[in-house]
């Protein structure tokens, strides 16, 4: 095999890899959503995250991961669409904020 070809194959596995890397991040950012808005008693609107930001950074040990940034949308009485965001730091919840919103009583 040629460099070319070495080259290649293994940019073939990193894309592989970041692929299914993003994929377990994103489902592990929706049910975090969704569990965020059971514990609130809200809803979870449209069952979904979208990732809105992605960058290298490094963790408390100094390694580098992904930092995801992923919107979602709820709603407290059913009439308005409110978002959330979620951050990931590699496959860890980091923080999530919610614009503010009515408490039902």
């Amino acid at each position: 095999m040629d460099m070319i070809s070495i080259f290649f194959l293994l940019f073939l596995a990193a894309l592989g890899w970041f692929w299914f890397d993003s994929l377990r991040a994103l489902e592990i950012a929706r049910n975090m959503g969704k569990h965020v808005c059971r514990n609130y008693n809200l809803q979870f609107l449209d069952d979904t995250v979208a990732n809105i930001g992605l960058a290298l950074v490094r963790d408390k040990t100094g390694r580098r991961v992904l930092r995801r940034t992923y919107r979602f949308l709820f709603t407290e009485t059913g009439n308005t669409r409110l978002e959330g965001r979620l951050v990931l730091l590699g496959d860890k919840v980091e923080s999530v904020t919610m614009e503010p919103y009515r408490i039902m009583p």
